[in-house]
């Protein structure tokens, strides 16, 4: 399946080319339809489903603060692979961790070398894991601060705040004025490790978003869910320290300062954490939308990246390895957990 549409250009800004998302996810379809608002050239490459989603009703972007961008289908251009003879000038790889090796070797048959790659993964490795499918090309860590949710066919919702993060390379240095302009804010910094670590510590909450089954407000609002969350940073940070890393303050509060704040009682934890809370009732983990569709979900590539580290530092990581556990049989026996039943799941 591949539909041409459009090119078009940002108005008065010199754009270096056409942007490839590989991964038409929700996060592939939020930067690409923000991307595509402003002018900019963009190719999705991604299932069927999502494809004739975007083929019926067009691509919408929207986000907390209110704003609403809508992309006429033809202004994108749609496919399912890489297309041949793609000369993309960036590409956004945007696939679930698992299915890294599998994209960074279709990016590797159709485009040039050189072409930059970023990584807008979860996780810590899948930039690494790409280079090593994918050696003439520039792959880059990046890391995307916010949750997207898909609120309706072909609509496609930031419930959070944040700027985007991507390693410097001089084959990137254009592309942060353009990004600005597209209202997706880019930081280039020369090392990005730490800040993958630290956003690797908040999508903590991911997998305990997923298995309560509500939106991530309503969740954060549950002292047992904070618990459980805490706790899981709290081990991480500890497998860390052991490891000798010292991930990157992205939080609003310390971690420590923080894991205390989630513990509080409901009534104070309202009051200390409206920063926190600054989330639309709309929002929810990429996570929870993975087992509602009965897909396998990327905790490996969150809780099993501690308990890798740990492994490879004679540590363990027991909760983490639990809820790695708790995700992995969802599929064959999905069961939602209240509160009090993580709680239990994970010793807290």
């Amino acid at each position: 399946m591949s539909l041409p549409g459009g090119t078009g250009s940002a108005s008065g800004a010199a754009i270096p080319g056409e942007v490839l998302v590989m991964g038409a996810g929700t996060i592939g379809c939020y930067l690409g339809g923000c991307l595509a608002a402003a002018g900019i050239p963009v190719t999705l490459v991604g299932r069927p489903r999502t494809l004739n989603a975007l083929a019926e009703h067009g691509l919408t972007v929207t986000d907390l603060d209110g704003a609403k961008r809508h992309v006429p289908f033809g202004q994108v251009r749609l496919a399912t692979q890489v297309p041949q003879g793609a000369r993309p000038a960036l590409v956004l790889l945007c696939v679930k961790s698992g299915g890294t090796a599998e994209a960074a070797a279709q990016l590797a048959a159709a485009l040039p070398a050189g072409t930059p790659v970023i990584s807008m993964q979860n996780g810590i490795s899948n930039a690494q894991l790409a280079q090593q499918v994918a050696p003439e090309l520039i792959l880059l860590p990046g890391m995307v601060p916010y949750n997207v949710a898909e609120i309706a066919p072909g609509v496609y919702h930031r419930g959070t705040a944040g700027r985007l993060v991507a390693k410097s390379h001089s084959a990137v240095d254009a592309w942060p004025a353009v990004f600005d302009r597209a209202g997706v804010p880019l930081d280039v910094l020369p090392d990005v490790l730490s800040i993958q670590w630290g956003k690797l510590l908040l999508n903590l909450n991911n997998p305990v978003n997923a298995l309560s089954g509500l939106p991530l407000r309503a969740e954060l609002m549950e002292r047992g869910y904070r618990r459980c969350f805490a706790a899981l940073m709290e081990e991480a940070l500890s497998v860390m320290a052991s490891a000798g890393i010292t991930p990157a303050p992205v939080a609003a509060l310390p971690w420590r300062k923080l894991i205390m704040v989630l513990r509080l009682p409901t009534p104070l934890f309202r009051l200390v954490a409206a920063r926190m809370l600054r989330i639309d009732a709309k929002a929810r983990s990429s996570m929870a939308d993975d087992l509602a569709l009965g897909r396998r979900t990327e905790v490996d590539a969150l809780s099993g990246e501690v308990v890798r580290l740990a492994q490879a530092h004679g540590t363990h990581a027991p909760r983490n390895a639990k809820m790695v556990e708790l995700l992995d049989v969802w599929p064959d026996k999905p069961t939602s957990l209240t509160p009090s039943a993580m709680v239990r799941a994970l010793g807290v």
